[in-house]
């Protein structure tokens, strides 16, 4: 693990090779405010990257997982103070990791938002979840219109961003939106189990190409991702990482995996 940065509204602990970053303002139910969205993509980018991270998990401090953006002091989290420009960083979507989070209460507006640019979502089967941007008067952002439809379908999107409605967490795992629901304190504990198995069974290099693929797919046709899977099982079954899989399987040991997550041949782009 990389020296920790200072954080002041999230926090960060490393369990064997799978990060665990905490939305750490449990007063406020871990409202969104500026400072925490740039340090969620500093937290971000240093995951992706040290090599020592496999997976990454997000989840909040109990009661809530996010309550949406702070609104307090009458400043909209994704609005930079005093015209101050945002900081690199990356996005879920960006790390080179499987990024998995854990929603374990309450998930509004920017609180859903958020973890919809994770790869995968397990939430509080009981959680109040709502894209509640329309009652506040805005729209919902980070690339929900394009993201959310593909997720849950057009009909159940357009139901959920345009009313702004509250469900629960069983609704969202019913519909797609999460992989599974559980009661809140189990969701940390099962995002933690399937964050491990990940990382213990899995190729870094194959399972971080096949994330950037999924993504790259939302923009790409049919021809094109067949192309690319192509390209990309010629060039992994090559490694040696494939003989490696395949022995460990036969021998019935765990894998000893000897790629990073950031290996890559010089034509992915």
């Amino acid at each position: 693990m990389t020296a920790e940065p200072a954080y002041e509204q999230i926090r960060l602990r490393d369990v064997g090779p799978v990060r665990v970053i905490t939305l750490d303002r449990a007063p406020q139910r871990n409202a969104m405010t500026w400072r925490m969205h740039v340090e969620l993509a500093d937290a971000m980018a240093g995951a992706d990257a040290d090599d020592d991270v496999r997976v990454v998990v997000l989840t909040g401090e109990p009661p809530a997982f996010c309550a949406g953006s702070d609104l307090s002091g009458g400043d909209h989290a994704w609005e930079a103070p005093s015209g101050e420009p945002r900081r690199a960083g990356r996005e879920p979507h960006e790390v080179r990791k499987p990024v998995v989070a854990a929603i374990n209460g309450h998930a509004i507006g920017i609180g859903l938002t958020y973890p919809l640019q994770c790869d995968v979502r397990f939430v509080a089967a009981d959680a109040k979840l709502a894209f509640a941007f329309t009652r506040r008067g805005v729209a919902p952002e980070l690339g929900s219109h394009f993201v959310l439809p593909r997720v849950v379908g057009f009909s159940n999107a357009a139901d959920l961003l345009i009313s702004g409605r509250t469900f629960s967490g069983s609704d969202a795992a019913a519909m797609g939106l999460a992989s599974r629901a559980f009661d809140a304190a189990d969701v940390l504990p099962a995002a933690l189990d399937y964050a491990h198995e990940i990382a213990e069974q899995c190729s870094p290099a194959a399972a971080a190409m096949v994330k950037e693929l999924l993504w790259r797919s939302l923009d790409a046709t049919h021809a094109d991702v067949r192309r690319a899977e192509l390209r990309m099982f010629d060039w992994l079954a090559a490694q040696p990482d494939s003989r490696e899989g395949v022995a460990a399987w036969r021998e019935r040991r765990p894998p000893r995996w000897a790629s990073r997550s950031g290996d890559r041949p010089e034509w992915w782009k």
